[in-house]
This record gives structure tokens, C-alpha cells and sequence, in this order.
């Protein structure tokens, strides 16, 4: 018997009027006000423009949310396309449904144009941007809690998350409690983001090599937490899709830190806050 739990949430959506609030949205939107924040203030400290983040954010943000459900409803189009689904719900972001590899895809097509846009390298603003990015991505896990989706196997652990009848999985009807691993996986990118300002402080990293470090790390715990999760999820050659992009972008990313040094950091060029300063401003995009 298992005495203490996390309990549901008791709603996932508010009424403004007949305006509906979801929080799942609210998660989201408060993801991207700290990636935001502190990219501005990592940007600034590298000799950027405060107002270059929120130009980039502009094209970065969409562009990743519309990657994000691409990835979602291209990997599992049986949800939305087989006979007696309703094709609609493709474009109901708000229940939930976001790959995270899809939006990080795409939202860097966006970041490249306004990089273009406002004449700065993107390496240098994607490793400004990593680790308010992660930080995002734990805040918005919370979206998947109060949408009570996403959860892993049941569990009697103290911490065990409680989920409504309504969100069971059909096999498991009768048990209530189950890994929390939007919890899981919201501290594990909270790690991340520290480590990431940890490294960007102590080492010096060539342009694109924290970016990198980002995308491996992540990998790393969302392979052990994928493991755990019982969602629909399609398999190939016994894994889930998931696990396969992660294997494929963990090993990239490998790659690009294994990658030789250009442009290294000089590691006594330090500004007042102990970031990290190139030898060339990073700011512009001399190429």
C-alpha cells in the first residue's frame, strides 16, 4: 500500500469568460519567457544586442511549435488518420503533443533566418540560447502533468503520480499510480541547464560545442526516461521512435564535440559576470 503519492491535478483548464486558459499553455508560454530572459542576459554578457534575442525568438518560437507537433503527428499518424479518427485534432496543440526533436529542428530554421536577419553567427547564439533552451523544456514538461499524459509505468514509489480514470492507459483500468516522468525529466533538464553554466564558466568551448554538449546530455537522460513511459508510441527493431532519434542525435552531437577546435575560446577572456568571451565578437557574422 502505497501512503503518500502525488496527487492529479484537479483541472487543466480555466474559463476566462468563454475563453478557455489551458495549462498546458500557460507552461509553455512560461517556458519561453525564461529561455528568453536568460538568453538576453548570456547574449549581453557576450557582447550581443538585448533586442537581437527577442528579433530571433520571433522567428524561432513558431517555427518550433509548428516542428514540434510536425514530429509529433508524423510519428504517430494513427492517432489522427485512421478510420474513425478525427483528422482535425491534428492541429489541437493545446492537448498536448510537442516532439521536442521536431521543435528544436525547425526552431533552429527559424533562429537561422533571424540570425540573417540581424547579422549574427547562429553557433554563437545557439550556445548562448542552450541553456535557457533546456530550462524551457523543463518548465514545459509541466504542461503534460496537468494534461495527465506522458506518465511511465505504474509504480508504489512515495513519489508515484496519481492519474484519473479518464487518462489510464486501457490495459491498467484499476491502477491509479504511476512514474511521474514529466517529473523525471523536468529535474534532469534542470540539471542540464546547470551543467551548461557550469562548463560555459570553467572551459573554454569552441562555437557550437555547448550546443552540442546540450543536445547530448538531454539524450542521455530522455533515453533512460523513455524506458519508463507506457503512451502510444510506435517501435522499430523493439524501440520506440523516440529512442531512435535520440540514439541518432546523441551520437551527431558526439560528433560535433569530438569535432577539431576553431575558434577557440581564450579562457582569460572573461567578462565581469565569468562568461566566456571569443576572440572575435560574437555578435556578428564576419563570413
Amino acid at each position: 500500500m502505497t501512503l503518500a503519492y502525488l496527487p492529479s491535478p484537479g483541472r487543466g483548464v480555466w474559463h476566462l469568460g468563454p475563453i478557455p486558459i489551458r495549462a498546458y499553455a500557460l507552461c509553455i508560454i512560461a517556458g519561453i519567457v525564461v529561455a528568453i530572459w536568460l538568453t538576453r542576459r548570456r547574449w549581453t554578457a557576450r557582447g550581443g544586442k538585448a533586442d537581437d534575442v527577442v528579433d530571433v525568438a520571433l522567428w524561432a518560437v513558431p517555427f518550433g511549435i509548428v516542428g514540434g507537433r510536425l514530429y509529433h503527428v508524423v510519428t504517430d499518424p494513427e492517432l489522427y488518420f485512421l478510420p474513425g479518427r478525427s483528422p482535425i485534432r491534428a492541429f489541437y496543440i493545446w492537448d498536448g503533443g510537442l516532439g521536442i526533436w521536431g521543435a528544436v529542428a525547425l526552431g533552429a530554421v527559424g533562429a537561422w533566418i533571424g540570425c540573417r536577419r540581424r547579422s549574427i553567427n547562429l553557433l554563437d547564439f545557439g550556445d548562448a540560447l542552450a541553456p535557457g533552451l533546456v530550462l524551457a523544456q523543463a518548465i514545459g514538461r509541466w504542461g503534460n502533468y496537468f494534461n495527465q499524459e506522458l506518465y511511465g509505468r505504474p509504480t508504489t514509489l512515495p513519489w508515484a503520480l496519481e492519474i484519473d480514470p479518464a487518462h489510464r492507459p486501457a490495459d491498467t483500468p484499476t491502477i491509479g499510480l504511476y512514474h511521474p516522468t514529466f517529473l523525471y525529466e523536468s529535474l534532469w533538464n534542470v540539471a542540464v541547464a546547470v551543467l551548461l553554466l557550469w562548463v560555459d564558466r570553467r572551459f573554454p568551448l569552441s562555437r557550437g560545442k555547448l550546443f552540442a554538449l546540450y543536445v547530448a546530455a538531454y539524450t542521455v537522460g530522455r533515453g533512460a526516461i523513455e524506458a519508463l513511459r507506457v503512451d502510444h508510441a510506435n517501435h522499430f527493431l523493439g524501440l520506440r521512435l523516440n529512442d531512435w532519434t535520440s540514439l541518432i542525435v546523441f551520437l551527431a552531437a558526439l560528433a560535433v564535440l569530438a569535432w577539431p577546435r576553431h575558434s577557440p575560446v581564450v579562457a582569460q577572456d572573461r567578462d565581469a559576470g565569468g562568461h566566456a568571451l571569443r576572440d572575435a565578437p560574437p555578435a556578428v557574422d564576419t563570413n
